[in-house]
């Protein structure tokens, strides 16, 4: 049986208390291999790092021009937000431009990620709504390309059971993932994701050319292409609405700009497009820690594959080698990539 390589190790003083195995792919627009490491070809759900390509058709469709979506909603289209004040006025905000409330989305309810929030929250006798959820603003998203779809028909009656993979709104959604992977999905696996859309299981190898062509357009429908060059301004406009307060996502595209789309998804996956190399990137951790080591293993990948100032490099440093501290904020360990992997990376400054 072979083992996908230790990308991440958790030092406590001075030995490694664990170790994080992973796969690792990085491709360019024409589906050239640049970097595998690991079991690239096996398919793995990606959650919702594919936010931005189920976002595509929003925008391609004409919904996000026809009803004046700004910057932060579009961001916020593509993201898993923490919802934070701000992330609820913008898609309850959304919703108010289509005509429609909260109750049209289909993605349930949570409380938001902030402790303080929900102290507060708690303290007035507020309970979570599914503006609240980390997935609303992609909900919003669906429901303004449902919209357009719905035609001369009653938007709600239209919009119900929109999350179903036979509605025409998951249709386009899905024909988008397939179309920029160049994976057909019919005949992939699938599961039901956490905010109760489909989700399919994609190789990494199809994921990371997906975010290739994210980043540059190629092989992309002309639409599609300008849907995503649009998409990637709003995020780099409004990062703070693709994740949050202290999120990687938000800190790293704050920093970065237009150089860099990332995006997290669930157990353990992250996928990113780089731009001005032409490249997508997609990781996943075989124990799905998302918390920690896929983190690690995005900033290392960036900090290899982009030129950075010494600030850039300096933050992209403190992400991939992390300091862990207990709850005296005394210092215990870190987190760092493993010298395999930054050995591994090293052509990709070159490439």
């Amino acid at each position: 049986m072979s083992f996908n390589p230790v990308m991440v190790q958790a030092w406590r003083g001075p030995a490694v208390e664990s170790e994080h195995r992973g796969a690792l792919a990085v491709v360019d627009a024409d589906g050239a291999l640049v970097l595998g490491l690991g079991d690239i070809e096996r398919a793995i759900f990606p959650r919702s790092a594919v936010k931005a390509l189920q976002a595509l058709p929003l925008v391609a469709s004409g919904a996000a021009e026809r009803f004046a979506l700004s910057d932060a909603e579009l961001a916020q289209a593509c993201a898993s937000h923490g919802g934070e004040p701000a992330h609820v006025a913008t898609t309850a905000g959304l919703l108010t431009k289509l005509g429609l409330e909260a109750e049209v989305l289909e993605c349930g309810a949570h409380w938001p990620r902030g402790e303080a929030q929900i102290a507060a929250m708690g303290a007035r006798g507020e309970t979570p709504t599914a503006l609240h959820n980390n997935c609303s603003g992609k909900h919003a998203g669906f429901v303004c390309l449902g919209c357009v779809l719905a035609g001369e028909a009653d938007r709600r009656q239209f919009l119900r059971g929109y999350v179903e993979p036979e509605h025409p709104v998951m249709r386009e959604v899905t024909a988008a993932l397939a179309a920029a992977t160049a994976t057909d999905l019919s005949r992939a696996p699938v599961g039901i994701d956490g905010c109760s859309i489909p989700t399919y299981a994609i190789p990494l190898r199809q994921l990371a050319l997906g975010f290739a062509r994210l980043g540059t357009g190629q092989g992309l429908s002309t639409d599609h292409a300008q849907a995503a060059q649009r998409l990637r301004r709003a995020v780099a406009a409004q990062p703070f609405h693709v994740a949050g307060t202290n999120r990687l996502d938000t800190v790293l595209m704050q920093a970065l700009g237009e150089r860099l789309f990332c995006k997290v998804g669930a157990e353990g996956v992250y996928c990113a497009a780089l731009p001005e190399r032409g490249w997508g990137l997609a990781i996943k951790m075989d124990d799905g820690n998302t918390a920690r080591a896929v983190e690690v293993v995005l900033a290392a990948v960036v900090q290899a594959a982009l030129p950075l100032n010494d600030a850039d490099q300096a933050l992209l440093q403190r992400h991939s080698e992390l300091s862990l501290r207990n709850w005296n904020q005394r210092l215990v360990g870190r987190l760092a990539a493993t010298p395999a992997l930054r050995q591994a990376l090293g052509p990709l400054a070159r490439g």
